[in-house]
């Protein structure tokens, strides 16, 4: 009866494994202006070519104290793998030996010169890649990683003559205070998703600036969810005011938390934008 019931034991915690396989990255070396940008790579099994979406983390960045991609962003990038895609996340701070640089005055790293530059050494490295579609390669960002998505999709961008360019974008409450000021517009398809009560980034900036941009712009789109606050997509994050927080891995200021149905519509909504 003990060898039935060890036998069954590993048969169903075989059959567990399979269902649920641990999917874990690996890193990559990018070579940079900079130096190496390091960054983490989820790959789905076969040769490909897979299309490819390079992630671009917060200010809070990329991995946590025991591992190399926060669970937030390991979650998308799971998704996306079952869509068939396979998603890079270049480390924009790590690379460089910082931490978070929520709470940091003097910024080292700014969104529309280094974190850019980042993203254009990760597309070239993509484009040498055999595995990656080089005609399907997007780009999705959060917070800051948003902010230097705005700034990479200007046609305005010296590099943008690289060919083939990025297919689409998908940006995540950005600040769009300094872009809706320029005259922002984009030279791809670009999705932007925020809460209309984020009071970290600001909504009415952001639809100033898309707003701004018709008529001369690529396709560009604005959902603004009425009840959402910022990190509305981070999973089982209770909502929350930053009230005399020391965490340097948050904003200074503001509420965070999900919000349960922005959180299922963006998901079906950055699928679909980044199956075009």
């Amino acid at each position: 009866m003990r060898l039935l019931s060890a036998i069954t034991f590993l048969t169903l915690f075989g059959c567990a494994a399979q269902a649920s396989p641990a999917l874990a990255p690996h890193e990559v070396d990018i070579p940079s202006e900079s130096g190496v940008l390091h960054a983490q790579l989820y790959r789905p099994g076969g040769d490909g070519p897979f299309p490819v979406v390079i992630a671009l983390h917060g200010c809070g960045g990329l991995g946590g104290h025991s591992e190399p991609v926060q669970p937030r962003y390991r979650e998308w990038a799971e998704q996306l793998l079952r869509d068939g895609k396979a998603v890079l996340l270049p480390d924009s701070y790590g690379s460089r030996e910082l931490g978070p640089q929520c709470r940091v005055k003097e910024h080292k790293i700014h969104a529309r010169r280094e974190r850019v530059a980042d993203i254009m050494a990760s597309r070239q490295w993509l484009l040498q890649q055999p595995w990656a579609a080089r005609d399907h390669i997007s780009l999705l960002g959060w917070a800051n990683g948003a902010s230097a998505l705005l700034w990479a999709v200007r046609p305005q961008l010296p590099s943008r003559g690289i060919q083939p360019d990025f297919r689409s974008a998908v940006a995540f409450y950005p600040d769009c205070r300094i872009s809706s000021g320029l005259g922002w517009s984009a030279r791809i398809p670009t999705l932007l998703l925020i809460g209309a009560k984020d009071d970290v980034s600001s909504p009415p900036a952001c639809r100033q600036m898309v707003d701004g941009a018709r008529g001369r712009s690529a396709l560009t789109r604005i959902i603004v969810y009425p009840g959402a606050y910022h990190d509305f997509d981070r999973a089982n994050f209770p909502l929350h005011a930053i009230v005399g927080a020391s965490d340097s891995t948050v904003p200074e200021r503001g509420h965070l938390g999900t919000d349960a149905e922005a959180r299922a519509d963006s998901q079906k909504r950055v699928t679909e934008w980044l199956a075009r």
